[in-house]
């Protein structure tokens, strides 16, 4: 059994962005511990980096010329194998394996990664599964048996299983590899729950909402409209045309690359087997599943709405996410439990289409875990377009009446009581680890459903990867796509690995909300050393101009080296213009570079711009009293 250790570079001190100049060890290699692993060089001095520990090198995950810091992956070592030989041999020793070993640093840079071990799941400094465990190693074959394949109708060198964004990511990258893949999606189409039900319906029917509310407010500046006439037939219909764009084109991606599609769901009958059944295990279903063999899989299943005991769900008055963007009609009052994205997404919906909204969450403030100050605006505006905001309120429980769902609450300022047309539950997701009997195959999912996975994207066992929901939080379809391509490049022997400093987060309410890196909630909470430049558009021409002077730009620096931390805003298009303080973070930017970097006027995007100015005090748009 093997016992995989990925080897980081250590506090040596000043060892922060510097460059790989040469590796020392192979692919292979046999090491004793302190041998030197690389030698990097920083403006100051050069040094080499010694092994922690000796065993068997397994996977090389830099190369020279990257540049690397403190807690940066070296490589992966099988520190069980040095106790089988003893643990004398050093990189250059044993005579008898040297030739073997060249040969298999050869092979290992264009092998399929089902045929290498994998690394020990390592926690991801953003965006990964902060409480997943540890997996151990599994020994399943590098490929599918003689035996795999006779039990199966069809053999494939990669399954993708749920073709969603990091799904299908998943899939066109590793055919473009040269890849044999069949991707399982649950739904008529690909796209998974963001296209189908999710992310894009939900964006569609946001921008109507935006342009009606917008046009009301058009009427303080001279202009006015009669009130909108609602075909909701086309305004359906509208949502359901965007989606079949996407869709279609994705399908049509497909085809061109030759991945083979599946519509069913897929569970794991061993390691190296799956069975695609075209029904939940839940439902009746005389078919016999159609069983395929694989090389390596990569589980992309997603997750599922969170369900609160003892409601009514047999009454379609009670809504899910997926249920509410199927607008079945325009209820006059609605009730959204749950303050946090994807409510308050769905009730800017409703309430720009004329229902009247209530909103009742449980913690404190909306939308928990973004800085207060970036969402203040935002709920200054929505106690306006909704018609109650309960906060620190709960509901206890729920009945079905003729005259509608009635609701029950307790906490804070909601009523004891209160009825309403339609009710939206939206409390949170919850992965579908347990759904797909991945425990068959050998893999370790936690009592959540939670998959843990390596920078590879690989779970206990070496040749099938986890992506996206499944392996924590964030739940954001963009993190995914790019550990789906990380998984895909490592199944077809690419030495690839997913090393976001960053996921920025979006709410496309109105105003729109959003944040990256370091927010001062976290800082606070965890004693970070900060500084931070802020500007209100209150004195931004653009903002000003479209009368939405509620917003505001903030950046966070570290207060020696200057360094992006984080950043945040509030406001009209605040989800276009996060990515280039996502940038400025993963380039290692400063203040300077973003208060020197010219950008265009009057536009929103050179806030950013002016709050670094403020940190760097030379802002002159507004004016900030000396220290």
């Amino acid at each position: 059994m093997s016992e995989l250790e990925t080897v980081k570079i250590p506090d040596i001190g000043d060892v922060n962005d510097v460059e790989v100049i040469e590796v020392l060890v192979s692919l292979g290699d046999t090491i004793s511990k302190e041998d030197s692993l690389i030698t990097v060089e920083s403006d100051k001095a050069s040094m080499e980096i010694p092994s922690p520990a000796a065993g068997v090198i397994t996977s090389l995950l830099l190369k020279t010329g990257d540049r690397v810091s403190q807690g940066s992956d070296i490589l992966v070592l099988d520190v069980a194998a040095a106790s089988d030989t003893g643990g004398s041999e050093s990189a250059a020793g044993s005579d008898s394996s040297s030739a073997k070993d060249k040969s298999d640093t050869q092979e290992g840079q264009s092998a399929p990664a089902a045929s290498s071990s994998e690394s020990k799941p390592a926690e991801k400094a953003l965006g990964g599964n902060s409480d997943a465990k540890p997996v151990s190693t599994d020994s399943s074959k590098s490929v599918a048996s003689d035996q795999d394949r006779q039990s199966a109708e069809e053999h494939y060198e990669l399954v993708v299983l749920g073709a969603g964004p990091g799904g299908y990511t998943a899939a066109f990258r590793a055919a473009d590899l040269g890849l044999k893949v069949l991707l399982i999606e649950r739904y008529p189409d690909l796209g998974g729950v963001c296209l189908n039900v999710g992310c894009i319906p939900s964006k569609a029917l946001l921008h109507t909402a935006a342009v009606i509310q917008e046009t009301r407010g058009m009427a303080a500046h001279g202009v006015s409209f009669a009130e909108p006439e609602i075909d909701i037939d086309k305004l359906r219909s509208f949502k359901e045309d965007v989606i079949g764009k996407l869709t279609g084109g994705l399908a049509g991606l497909a085809k061109q690359r030759k991945v083979t599609v599946a519509q069913g769901f897929g569970r794991f009958q061993s390691s190296h087997v799956m069975a695609i059944s075209a029904s939940m295990p839940d439902e009746d279903n005389d078919q016999a599943p159609r069983l395929v063999s694989f090389d390596n899989a990569i589980i992309a299943a997603g997750s599922r709405s969170i369900r609160i005991p003892g409601f009514p769900y047999e009454d379609e008055r009670l809504m899910d996410s997926t249920g509410a963007l199927q607008l079945a009609d325009i209820p006059q009052r609605l009730l959204v439990i749950g303050g946090g994205i994807i409510g308050l997404e769905m009730g800017c919906v409703y309430a720009g289409l004329g229902s009247k909204v209530t909103v009742v969450e449980l913690s404190d403030g909306l939308m928990p875990g973004c800085d207060r100050d970036l969402v203040r605006p935002l709920e200054k505006r929505l106690k306006k377009d909704f018609e109650n905001i309960f906060t620190g309120s709960k509901v206890t429980g729920m009945e079905s009446t003729d005259a509608g769902l009635t609701v029950n609450f307790e906490g804070g300022k909601a009523p004891a009581s209160d009825t309403f047309d339609r009710v939206l539950l939206a409390v949170g997701r919850s992965p579908n680890g347990h759904a797909v009997d991945a425990d068959k195959a050998g893999v370790d999912v936690d009592e959540r459903g939670f998959i843990s996975v390596d920078s590879q994207q690989r779970t206990g066992v070496s040749h099938i990867f986890a992506i996206g929901d499944l392996v924590g939080q964030p739940m954001l379809a963009h993190k995914a796509t790019h550990e789906g391509k990380v998984a895909a490049e490592v199944a077809a022997g690419k030495k690839s690995y997913f090393d976001a400093k960053t996921i920025p987060s979006v709410a496309y309410t109105d105003p729109e909300v959003s944040w990256m890196g370091l927010t001062e909630t976290t800082a606070k909470e965890q004693g970070i050393a900060y500084e931070k430049g802020v500007f209100p558009w209150a004195a931004s021409g653009r903002a000003l101009s479209m009368a939405r002077s509620e917003g505001m730009t903030k950046v966070l620096y570290d207060p020696e080296t200057k360094r992006v931390l984080g950043a945040g805003m509030v406001g009209p298009n605040a989800g276009e213009l996060i990515a280039e303080a996502v940038l400025a973070l993963e380039m290692g930017a400063d203040i300077e570079d973003l208060a020197l970097t010219v950008h265009p006027h009057p536009t929103l995007s050179e806030t950013l711009n002016f709050a670094a100015e403020v940190a760097e005090g030379t802002v002159t748009d507004i004016y900030i009293p000396k220290r």
